[in-house]
């Protein structure tokens, strides 16, 4: 199989509103996450570690960090001559409302998606933090003959929770049963990972087809609606790696979390695929005498002085003197005054906590404080 025959479309704004609190001045697609990456970092090295060099980057409204982020797009080798990331605003296509599902987005790509010289598009959420191999899913979508392929996992820590798309499998999971939407997972079913791979003509001709009739959502309109009147083949392609769905803020907090475990961490960040995101010079962290870490991700450029715990600390924050933090996440450019105690916390982008300041949130329902605030 020619990887140069497949071409990637990622969304960085359907999910926007699930993490509505995080998502006020980027795309979901640019919210940091791990310390020192942000979410589109991962399905950007996925597609190119899978050697995928043209991609889409369908994109609606707050995208200025993104923007700033991605830069040339030289991190992950997707700033070639004739191929590469390419941009998709909404002026593209004269469509300036909302996006109400990803049919619609896909029309506003559909002068992009209609290229001759690809046989098949890998279709992809950026709220997705995984390690995949998408060759060996394309290779399994030709061989199958099917009209979609949904990549999926089964997990039982996902088992009774709801899921956007659940694929219900026959005994031994030889073949899809059912799909269901906003359903719970169980025993014999598998979830989807905001992942598909089309033929690109089928694809170019769902695009087109759904947007006379009206239809805007892939799942329910075009996959769920399909498999169910049986105009489509629809097969699963199962990924048994490390999954983490940051799909509200209580997930997207969780998942920062999971990642403080070695093996979670193992799962995600392999040394033969590696995850690429923009390079910054930056000097190392600065542990001060008296300071105290416990099992926590800290990015370069920090400087420490208290006691920080079970946390994730992106670059240059600084935490004074007899200053607590447990189980929060800090992203960059933070400045934590003395003698504050914070747990359970989500501070954005360049917030200022002031001297005394205590912040008790629970893992449940952490305390967000907004990018530039200062408490």
């Amino acid at each position: 199989m020619n990887d140069m025959k497949t071409m990637g479309i990622v969304f960085s704004n359907i999910y926007d509103k699930t993490v509505s609190e995080l998502t006020s001045h980027r795309t979901v697609a640019s919210l940091p996450f791990a310390s020192r990456y942000r979410q589109i970092d991962f399905v950007l090295s996925n597609m190119s570690n899978s050697r995928i060099y043209n991609v889409g980057l369908i994109t609606k409204h707050n995208y200025r960090s993104l923007l700033d982020h991605l830069g040339s797009c030289f991190e992950w080798d997707l700033n070639r001559k004739n191929e590469g990331l390419v941009f998709i605003p909404p002026f593209s296509t004269g469509n300036t409302g909302i996006y109400k599902g990803k049919l619609e987005a896909l029309y506003s790509a559909i002068d992009y998606i209609d290229n001759d010289n690809y046989d098949y598009v890998v279709v992809s959420d950026s709220t997705i933090i995984c390690n995949i191999d998408f060759r060996k899913a394309i290779k399994k979508h030709k061989q199958s003959g099917a009209d979609v392929t949904v990549i999926a996992n089964h997990d039982e820590k996902d088992f009774g929770r709801e899921h956007p798309l659940v694929l219900h499998m026959t005994e031994g999971d030889k073949e899809i049963r059912s799909i269901s939407i906003d359903c719970q997972s169980g025993q014999n079913s598998f979830v989807g990972m905001g992942m598909f791979i089309f033929s690109r003509e089928l694809l170019v001709k769902v695009i087109k087809e759904s947007h006379q009739d009206g239809l805007v959502h892939l799942e329910r309109d075009f996959l769920q609606r399909g498999f169910n009147l049986g105009k489509i083949k629809v097969e699963v392609y199962e990924f048994d790696g490390i999954v983490l769905r940051n799909e509200d803020i209580n997930s997207y907090y969780n998942n920062n979390m999971e990642l403080l475990k070695p093996e979670i961490r193992r799962g995600i960040f392999k040394n033969n695929r590696p995850i690429y995101t923009k390079v910054r010079d930056e000097f190392p962290t600065y542990y001060a005498e008296g300071s105290k870490l416990d099992n926590c991700l800290v990015a370069d450029g920090c400087q420490i002085y208290g006691k920080v715990s079970n946390s994730l600390l992106f670059r240059d924050v600084y935490v004074s003197e007899n200053s607590e933090i447990e189980g929060s996440i800090i992203m960059q450019s933070t400045k934590i005054g003395k003698n504050v105690k914070l747990s359970y916390v989500i501070l954005d982008k360049n917030v200022t906590i002031n001297d005394g300041v205590v912040l008790n949130g629970t893992k449940d329902h952490p305390i967000i404080i907004k990018k530039g605030e200062t408490v």
